[in-house]
């Protein structure tokens, strides 16, 4: 189940505390974390010790922090390329070598650093009771692991091993420590030196797959039934992925790498832009069927008990900064107001002579709705009307710059660009192969009021087709860029990836795909808009870094309303 907005938002303020942790110690200003994972920019940093993982939704504040030292750490003290080159090539060996490294980078905390050590340590004793707990050490391959895992973590840090499952492994250590007692004191004794510590490092991790190959050929030869120790399921595998090629599950968007984008390529391209149009969407229904559409819209909203100005604080309290507003005068602290010496003379006894400089929030910022005009988003469509309309509302009472942008397609598999390319004799990898249709419901110098009729125009089902979600966020994003504000954010709402079925048939599947992940990294890079997903019943966290699930089929209320007002305002 994809947790609600207001659950997501808490999620990232912490991970955001924890990155800026990671910031301070790295001294690495790109570090910034992404579903669970350490990035620099949108790439996930290859640390694939197991309990640097983390989930945001789950975890405490005590234990993300932990995660985020553990990380911190291991980009302190280890050397990445000098690691990769020295990591043995069998599954299970690089497993072990990878834990061990971390173990080697978290005993060296800076002295007086008490706090950090800490954290180290409460990390990898509460991921060592989740092993537990999660049965990874139930078989006897698992406990040869967590054995080696917990006795090494002591032997290296100087920390004892966890107490709750001392007896557990007893009997495991008792037997290995003699046969891997010389590489323990070899780990210990090179813990600052990476290269020499790696020797051990790598000579203790094949003796362990050894035993691990030993121990599963004498279980399948009793008539046991014993997974590979090589197998990617095996035991502690299940806490380690060295693939950074991860695959989306149900329920979310699937990102795939496009051929026709790479450097040797021409990058992306729009066959033709000649047929492509922007259009005020009122210009495309007729006016009385437009107040047809606000009069339903009206009567969903009025049922649903939204209170605007209740989301407008709301938004106002997150998003407006404080500017100076005059004086307020006749206080009883602050500066001394001379025009009122005389009355200190006169009554020694008045306190009210005294002036303060006034503060009034100031709504420096600008919100722009991009929404996803595919055929797929049209059964949704008025939740979506509910949830801007109410949104925009509010921000215009907050003092808020609002723009509500829709894109689309102007027409089916390809239209007259499609035509024109069969026309030409159909060039090779011909780039974006329709008519874009990108819809301005209301723009940034509208008024709610002047543009609600406008809004509504979202109810028009044949306005629905396909969808092109790079370009149309590059031209949202330029849309922003040209209002004068400090702040920018773009909420893109959609229910998935980008679709066009003419442009993928004559590229490739992920041609749209890749270009939609150019654009926003580029806007991460710049910084000049904040830009945001909301997905429709889908996760949206294959493309955007800050992204929040909406569930479509539940009722639109003033709980779900507000939470989606702070998840906006909690973009930084």
């Amino acid at each position: 189940m994809t947790p609600p907005p207001e659950t997501v938002c808490a999620a990232a303020r912490r991970e955001r505390l924890c990155a800026a942790v990671a910031r301070a110690l790295t001294g690495d200003a790109a570090l910034h974390y992404r579903s669970g994972r350490l990035c620099r920019q949108v790439r996930p940093l290859p640390l694939h010790a197991p309990h640097l993982r983390s989930d945001a939704t789950r975890d405490d504040f005590a234990l993300l922090r932990g995660a985020a030292d553990c990380a911190a750490m291991r980009l302190v003290h280890s050397d990445a390329a000098l690691h990769r080159s020295l990591s043995p090539a069998p599954y299970v060996e690089r497993l072990l070598f990878e834990i061990l490294e971390q173990i080697r980078c978290e005993a060296q905390p800076a002295p007086g650093m008490h706090g950090l050590a800490r954290n180290l340590r409460e990390r990898f004793e509460s991921w060592s009771r989740g092993c537990c707990r999660a049965g990874l050490a139930d078989d006897h391959l698992g406990i040869l692991v967590y054995t080696v895992v917990q006795i090494t973590w002591s032997r290296v840090t100087g920390w004892p091993v966890l107490g709750e499952t001392e007896d557990l492994i007893e009997a495991t250590r008792a037997g290995i420590v003699p046969q891997i007692g010389t590489d323990l004191a070899g780990l210990r004794r090179h813990r600052f030196d990476q290269r020499a510590y790696a020797r051990h490092a790598c000579e203790l991790a094949h003796r362990i797959a050894s035993m691990l190959a030993h121990a599963r050929a004498g279980f399948v030869d009793t008539g046991g039934d014993c997974r590979k120790p090589d197998d990617p399921l095996s035991a502690f595998s299940l806490w380690v992925d060295f693939d950074e090629s991860q695959e989306a599950g149900a329920g979310s968007a699937t990102l795939g790498a496009s051929r026709n984008l790479d450097p040797t390529a021409q990058g992306y391209r729009a066959y033709t832009t000649q047929f492509d149009h922007e259009v005020r969407a009122a210009a495309l229904a007729r006016r009385a069927l437009l107040r047809e559409y606000r009069a339903k819209l009206d009567e969903r909203i009025a049922q649903s008990g939204i209170d605007s100005a209740r989301i407008a604080r709301a938004l106002q309290a997150a998003l407006a900064v404080p500017r100076r507003d005059g004086w307020s005068f006749g206080e009883e602290d602050g500066r001394i107001d001379g025009r009122r010496l005389a009355q200190v003379v006169s009554s020694p006894a008045e306190r009210r002579v005294f002036m303060r400089e006034r503060m009034r929030p100031h709504g420096d910022c600008a919100i722009g709705f991009l929404i996803d005009c595919s055929a797929s988003m049209k059964a949704q469509i008025e939740t979506i009307a509910m949830l801007v309309d109410s949104l925009v509302r509010a921000g215009e009472q907050a003092g808020l710059v609002t723009e509500v942008l829709g894109f689309t397609t102007g027409a089916w598999n390809g239209g007259r660009a499609r035509l024109q390319w069969l026309a030409c004799a159909r060039p090779p990898h011909p780039g974006r192969l329709n008519e874009l249709c990108h819809m301005v419901l209301k723009s940034a110098n509208d008024s709610w009021r002047r543009a609600r009729t406008d809004i509504a125009a979202l109810f028009k089902a044949d306005l629905f087709r396909e969808g092109v979600d790079g370009e149309a966020v590059e031209w949202a994003c330029a849309r922003l860029a040209a209002v004068p504000v400090t702040r920018r954010i773009l909420v893109v709402i959609s229910d998935g990836s980008p679709m066009d079925a003419a442009t993928a048939q004559a590229n490739d599947a992920a041609y749209l795909d890749a270009h939609l992940k150019e654009v926003l990294l580029r806007h991460e890079t710049l910084r000049d808009v904040d830009v945001v997903g909301l997905g429709i019943g889908r996760d949206l966290s294959a493309y955007y870094r800050h992204c929040a699930t909406l569930d479509p089929a539940a009722p639109l209320d003033m709980k779900r309303l507000a939470g989606v007002a702070r998840w906006i305002g909690a973009r930084r």
